[in-house]
């Protein structure tokens, strides 16, 4: 029985996680245009968005896989060996009941050994061992050499009306199964939630265009080393943000009557750099962040004063390209130098004339994120809503670090400007070290 147990992990973990997962990375690869010049069709359409958006598309073939590979799991290599509805020759209508016949074993012989002082006890010898016989004669009607219809439903009526006399008040009543799974599924989401992978949802105009009002986001927690829950302390905290990243962090200076507030901002200053900004565009040890010019764009902040018009902007820092705006007849002048103190960040809004970022902290005086506020980095939008309370469609699983895109009916020459922006991307992103 434990060897079957073994085999049946075995089984679901090559077949349902490292095969989905094989294939999900192989389709992924596969999918990636040759060059990238603009996709035509449908074909050409579904390459440039796994290409673009290569951790959601992955996500959505990894689960296409392993429902097709569940559907199918009586017919994979070794399901009779891990005892997964596994006989090639059972007929499908048995297919239930001889999972359940499985189960029934696989249960009996846990009150048995779990329980077996108990049982012995409180189960007659003659019953005890009228029960093994039973559960024996079971097993060996679901591995014989020919399988028998009639030979199966007997015992296994047999060993069910057995173990339900002699084994029942051991046995997990349905509630109490019901309750442990959620309990499970409950605890599971909590630590996934704490230390894994966590949802926010957009309130404001501050990182746009690259995050839209009520998009809501899955961020990675893990990715700068979990945090100890109801602590500042991180495990693997040597794992620093990079420049560009977007992440969501505490407000390191908290209101007394907001404490646990929430920001997002995109990462700009590390520490030991010097920070300045010319009229919001950041220039780190003397260095201006690349930038590419993309055209006018018109956009919306969510506060009730209409749509604005600003010059929309492509900046290149370290592995990232991404939109920033710029409101037209606002220029917030130079700032700056700023110090980045050890353990700390400065992160600007990509909305660089209507952020609070590190630029406006401390009375203007500007400050950093302390690394111990980080809670994760943004990974895709799982959901979006526009101004119209509307499910837009086009956000659905948009990567916040994958390439630069605007929400559907972003005029043309906008359109033209990012792609031609991104062509002439340059070799140098990065800037020189600090001076000592």
């Amino acid at each position: 029985m434990q060897r079957s147990k073994l085999l049946r992990y075995a089984f679901w973990a090559v077949w349902f996680v490292a095969a989905p997962l094989a294939l999900a990375a192989l389709a992924v690869w596969l999918l990636k245009p040759a060059d990238a010049t603009e996709p035509s069709g449908i074909v050409g359409q579904l390459r440039w968005l796994v290409q673009d958006q290569p951790a959601p598309a992955g996500i959505v073939l990894f689960t296409i896989f392993e429902m097709l590979l569940y559907h199918f799991r009586h017919a994979l290599p070794f399901a009779a060996a891990a005892g997964v509805v596994g006989r090639s020759d059972l007929p499908p209508d048995l297919r239930r009941e001889y999972e359940r016949a499985a189960a029934l074993l696989e249960e009996a012989e846990r009150i048995l050994t779990r329980k077996s002082r108990a049982v012995e006890r409180q189960v007659p010898a003659s019953a005890r061992e009228e029960l093994e016989e039973s559960l024996e004669f079971l097993r060996s009607s679901m591995e014989s050499e020919r399988f028998d219809d009639d030979e199966f439903g007997a015992a296994l009526e047999r060993a069910s009306r057995l173990v339900a006399r002699h084994l029942g008040r051991w046995h997990k009543s349905e509630l109490r199964e019901y309750v442990e799974s959620i309990g499970i599924a409950v605890a599971v989401a909590l630590l996934l939630r704490a230390f894994v992978v966590e949802a926010f949802k957009i309130p404001s105009g501050s990182m746009l265009p690259t995050l839209q009002i009520q998009d809501h986001i899955f961020v990675n927690k893990f990715v700068y080393g979990p945090e100890i829950p109801f602590t500042h302390t991180r495990l693997f905290a040597r794992l620093p943000p990079k420049r560009g990243d977007v992440l969501v962090f505490e407000y390191p200076d908290p209101n007394p009557e907001n404490p646990r507030q929430d920001f997002i901002k995109r990462v700009i200053g590390l520490p030991g750099d010097t920070l300045e900004a010319d009229g919001g565009h950041p220039i780190i040890n003397g260095w201006k962040v690349p930038s590419c010019d993309v055209g006018q764009y018109d956009f919306y902040e969510g506060d009730g004063a209409g749509s604005k018009t600003g010059q929309l902007v492509m900046e290149f820092l370290g592995d990232y390209s991404y939109l920033t705006v710029y409101e037209n007849d606002r220029y917030d002048g130079h700032q700056g130098p700023y110090h980045v103190a050890p353990g700390e960040m400065w992160v600007f809004g990509d909305n660089r004339n209507n952020s609070s970022d590190s630029r406006a902290w401390n009375n203007y005086r500007g400050g950093g994120a302390p690394f111990a506020n980080i809670k994760g980095r943004a990974m895709f939008v799982w959901l979006s809503f526009g101004p119209d309370g509307k499910i837009t469609w086009d956000r659905l699983l948009h990567e916040v670090l994958g390439r630069p895109v605007l929400p559907k009916g972003a005029p043309a020459d906008i359109v033209k400007g990012i792609q031609s922006c991104l062509a002439k991307r340059p070799a140098v992103t990065t800037p020189p070290p600090p001076k000592g």
